[in-house]
């Protein structure tokens, strides 16, 4: 894993090499915070020529690295310190091990803890601990294998389920002198093609899973987060025209099909009668979905027929809904492909001379049922969803924390591109939206792109010092600050579990002036009018702007 025999030998400490190896593969951004133990990785950051965002604190340089991944497609990079660095990043490893986004950390760690007590940042044991919540987590005791290990890991990005890895290298490693690592004449960069193809499904069971589909009267199709990308949306669109399928999406798939889409039932999976739906299908196949419990708050998806499961990670085709002989083990853009070429009989159109069973005017009803009981459940916040999505330009980017306005907007707000609205899904932590937007702003800046974060008042309290890092990078950032004074949602659930509401309030600071004491622009409409005015000129600023909303705009 050294230099190549007729390149140059460029001896640097191996801190610095790292950088320069990680600029070799395609990295441009790294975020992080320095600190004595880890400064020798920061030696070669200029050099590399690669950027450098300072966070306020590990979580947020973790979030901002899972939302730049988001936004690009790209692994995200963090870089952080021995011991509390590394804890602090843990629960942002966690939510991108949960949404499978690919994220890279690199720490430093202590030459020796067996043996040597009391030191500085010192953990029982820290590769353990970041294991518990990553892909893998393996310490380098050479800078060849620290070389290996970043190869693995951008390797493994492309050619499995992506998700995070943690590398820690001793700090006596760091700072020694070493050989720089092989150019990048491999394709191990992420984004080059590499050697091997993705795991195709037998042409043999796409044809039969074709057939079976061209035969059913009520077909289904479920796309999830794993098939979220424009070349599976131009796919996907002529694949359940031509089946006559109806359509439902997790809310990681959002965007994948149409919003014209006659048959498209949407993001409602988790509305319980979803289920009555799903049992008149007569074939179900889930492509890039790991219908999860928190697609579907329900221990059975519903369905009463054949279900094919497509996935490119072998544990996901093993859960409890019943696929076991439908598990088809196949990268999604490759299985879907190869079901729309099948030569299987009559194409349907899904217009007025389909064949499918199912129709518009089903799907339509069904859709305002479930936006009734959303609206209901959550009082007053569907309209402030309808009015936002009419004022966001085209192509914006949306990153939303664990707050009722996104469990709203997440089931009625329909994406008409897909990778176009990122959330906690699966770990579901507090405080993601704020620094994972800025990452998606800074990766979208330079095309002008805009980029929207909707966080709740006690979730904002979480990472609201990451506003800082906005103003600096001067990101013309969009956060809208949904404030209703109160842990609202949990408020409720203490409710319904006949419960005393206690610990839900907190007391909150003028969030106008705080964003405002950052060097951020703020606003606070009092009508839904004003708050798409608001918007508009938010997106047209030079920097951040803080929009307070408040029950209060709907009364």
């Amino acid at each position: 894993m050294a230099h190549t025999p007729d390149a140059p030998v460029v001896r640097r400490p191996l801190g610095a090499q790292i950088s320069h190896m990680l600029k070799d593969r395609g990295v441009d951004v790294i975020f992080g915070i320095p600190g004595v133990h880890n400064q020798e990785m920061y030696r070669g950051i200029d050099e590399a020529g690669i950027t450098h965002v300072l966070a306020r604190h590990e979580q947020g340089a973790g979030f901002m690295a899972d939302g730049y991944a988001r936004a690009t497609g790209r692994p995200g990079v963090a870089y952080v310190i021995t011991g509390p660095g590394v804890c602090n990043i843990m629960t942002p490893m966690g939510q991108a091990y949960s949404d499978s986004v690919p994220m890279l950390v690199l720490s430093s760690c202590l030459d020796e803890v067996a043996a040597k007590k009391g030191q500085l940042h010192q953990m029982k044991d820290q590769e353990g601990a970041a294991a518990c919540v990553c892909d893998w987590s393996q310490t380098a005791h050479t800078a060849g294998a620290a070389y290996q290990l970043i190869d693995r890991a951008f390797a493994e990005f492309q050619l499995q389920r992506p998700r995070p890895k943690h590398i820690q290298v001793p700090i006596a490693l760091l700072r020694a002198d070493a050989a720089g690592a092989h150019r990048n004449d491999r394709g191990h960069s992420f984004g080059h093609s590499l050697d091997s193809k993705p795991i195709c499904a037998d042409p043999k069971r796409t044809s039969e899973i074709a057939s079976i589909a061209s035969r059913a009267k009520r077909p289904v199709f479920i796309f999830g987060g794993g098939a979220a990308t424009d070349r599976h949306a131009a796919i996907a669109t002529r694949l359940v025209a031509r089946f006559g399928a109806a359509v439902f999406t997790t809310y990681a798939g959002r965007g994948v099909i149409s919003p014209d889409y006659p048959l498209l039932f949407g993001s409602a999976l988790a509305r319980p009668s979803s289920a009555d739906v799903l049992a008149r299908a007569d074939v179900v196949i889930a492509i890039g979905t790991t219908l999860a419990e928190v697609d579907l708050w329900r221990g059975h998806l519903g369905h009463r027929c054949a279900l094919f499961r497509v996935d490119i990670d072998p544990e996901t085709l093993s859960d409890g809904h019943g696929a076991s002989s439908g598990a088809v083990l196949s990268d999604s853009l490759a299985f879907m492909e190869g079901l729309l070429h099948c030569d299987v009989a009559p194409v349907r159109t899904g217009g007025a001379t389909t064949t499918t069973g199912w129709t518009p005017q089903e799907v339509a009803s069904a859709r305002a049922l479930w936006r009734a009981e959303t609206s209901a459940e959550r009082p007053g916040i569907v309209p402030i969803c309808d009015a936002l999505r009419a004022a966001v330009p085209p192509d914006t980017m949306i990153y939303s924390d664990m707050t009722q306005m996104a469990y709203v907007a997440k089931e009625i707000w329909d994406m008409d591109r897909p990778g176009h609205w990122h959330h906690p899904y699966g770990f579901g932590t507090l405080g993601y939206a704020l620094p994972a937007a800025i990452g998606g702003a800074l990766a979208r800046k330079a095309r002008h792109l805009p980029t929207m974060a909707i966080v709740g008042d006690y979730g904002f309290h979480y990472t609201m010092q990451e506003l800082g890092v906005a103003v600096e990078l001067g990101l013309p950032l969009v956060i809208i600050l949904w404030d209703n004074a109160k842990l609202k949602e949990i408020e409720d659930s203490m409710v319904r579990g006949q419960i005393a509401p206690n610990a839900v309030i907190a007391r909150n600071p003028d969030f106008c002036k705080l964003a405002e004491a950052f060097g951020a622009a703020s606003a606070e409409p009092k009508t839904l009018s004003d708050l798409q005015s608001a918007v508009g000129a938010a997106f047209q600023a030079d920097g951040p702007t803080l929009i307070r909303v408040t029950p209060d705009i709907v009364a």
